[in-house]
């Protein structure tokens, strides 16, 4: 099977669309799903469905299409969900909270074992089934539970800050929802999220389609 690294990152990006797919197909009872499919339901080129999908090694058969179960598997091992993953989240706000909600990490293997925060109101609560520790608590529990990935969701005055702590305390990777360029050693690597790059992005949808009518 080839290297993440000799993907792209849209490809990437594109591949839990693509499985998200493939499992209400296999839901359905049905045993191949065509790259055209695919293609028509999230609006691509069926060429580019199938250059995405040749990084998981599964060759499609004509007039068949892709074996639903064989594509489901190497997706998840592809993108490494194919094992677990213990993860801390920092910033138990209302971001973190809905984070902690969100029921698709576990069925992808991330397990929140921890959320930490400095509000004292939260502070040994569960939210959303996940424990609440105070901040001098992150190594510890990163020892304990083997964590090496922290989701940040911290006010951005903090980010550098937390993020220099959990380093300190053995996280590799870090997913980053502040608005903070984090500068963090080699070693330790970093996916940022821009909640307002997606809202630009519809708010433009949206004026383009209103001058088409």
């Amino acid at each position: 099977m080839k290297s993440t690294r000799l993907a792209s990152l849209p490809t990437i990006k594109r591949l839990p669309s693509y499985l998200h797919l493939v499992e209400n197909a296999q839901a359905e009872g049905k045993e191949y799903i065509s790259g055209t499919v695919i293609a028509e339901e999230l609006e691509l080129e069926p060429i580019q469905v199938r250059k995405d999908l040749a990084v998981t090694g599964v060759v499609g058969k004509p007039r068949l299409g892709f074996p639903v179960d064989q594509l489901i598997q190497a997706i998840h091992t592809f993108l490494h969900w194919d094992r677990d993953h213990n993860a801390i989240l920092v910033g138990a706000g209302n971001l973190g909270t809905a984070l902690l909600g969100y029921r698709e990490f576990r069925r992808r293997g991330m397990n929140l074992v921890g959320a930490f925060d400095l509000d004292e109101k939260k502070i040994g609560k569960d939210l959303n089934g996940t424990p609440v520790y105070p901040l001098g608590r992150i190594h510890d529990i990163v020892i304990e539970s083997a964590v090496r990935m922290a989701i940040l969701t911290v006010p951005s005055s903090h980010a550098q800050a937390v993020a220099d702590l959990l380093v300190k305390a053995g996280i590799t990777a870090i997913w980053n929802f502040t608005n903070v360029k984090l500068k963090l050693p080699p070693g330790v690597v970093v996916q940022k999220e821009d909640l307002s790059s997606g809202y630009a992005v519809l708010s433009v949808k949206m004026r383009l389609r209103s001058t088409d009518r």
